[in-house]
């Protein structure tokens, strides 16, 4: 039983997908004692899972595994492993150190629309379950996508059999995607990308004004992504009115 728990009101709750940047067996163990019950997915960011001993990659997806919680590497290490042809091995180690998911994402590479739809299909065949990443790491570059381009990519990973789809936001939240230079929503283009519901989008929001804003606007089900390992507890705390931000609003 929580601490409090006649304060709890039974609700709806979004997926929140956590940024494991390289935390160790012992972190994990804290984390998921303290916070495991509101994580969904802990993504391995970026490529940071192949900078480690695969035995501590195994035991950390494994007791993720066993708190419910899906594990999968970041988008760029599958980028690389595609760009350099290694996307077969890439499925069959990423299977074998115990990870449940993969992200499929151009963000740091160039990739046709018909190679993205095939590494989606051929993770599904394998039996993975498949996060999409629409936006890029650049700025500059990512301003070039219109809200149409965007939309158009969401819709085609989802009918090529993507789960959900995340909007990149980066770990500063700023400047990129719906995020102007100051971290604020542009309102217009999150109307537009939302325009077909949010069930299988998951907004990446770094920052606290972000997490109040898109909980205010589409309630405490809102899929949240980027959350930093120690920030969980504070979302869920914003997801149940129990943060100033909140209090009252959800």
């Amino acid at each position: 039983m929580l601490a409090y728990d006649f304060m709890n009101q039974a609700q709806p709750q979004g997926k929140t997908m956590m940024l494991d940047k390289g935390l160790g067996l012992n972190a994990v163990d804290d984390l998921l004692a303290t916070a495991g019950d509101y994580i969904s997915f802990a993504k391995f960011g970026w490529g940071t899972a192949a900078t480690m001993n695969r035995d501590l990659i195994a035991a950390k997806t494994a007791k993720y595994d066993a708190a419910g919680i899906m594990p999968y590497p970041g988008g760029t290490l599958l980028e690389v492993a595609a760009m350099n042809g290694h996307y077969d091995q890439f499925l069959v180690e990423t299977k074998a150190l115990g990870f449940k998911g993969v992200e499929v994402s151009d963000g740091s590479t160039q990739m046709g629309a018909t190679t993205r739809d095939e590494l989606i299909s051929k993770a599904r065949e394998a039996g993975f379950f498949v996060i999409s990443e629409v936006g890029k790491k650049n700025p500059e570059l990512d301003h070039e996508l219109t809200v149409d381009e965007r939309l158009d990519l969401i819709n085609s990973d989802l009918n090529h059999g993507a789960h959900y789809v995340i909007l990149e936001a980066r770990e500063a939240g700023k400047n990129i995607g719906i995020y102007d230079a100051n971290g604020n929503i542009i309102d217009d283009e999150l109307d537009a990308l939302a325009a077909n519901g949010t069930d299988q989008l998951i907004f990446e929001a770094p920052l606290k004004n972000q997490q109040v804003a898109l909980i205010l606007e589409y309630g405490t089900q809102v899929n949240l992504g980027n959350i930093a390992y120690d920030e969980v507890t504070s979302v869920e705390t914003l997801r149940r009115g129990l943060r100033a931000d909140t209090v009252g609003k959800v």
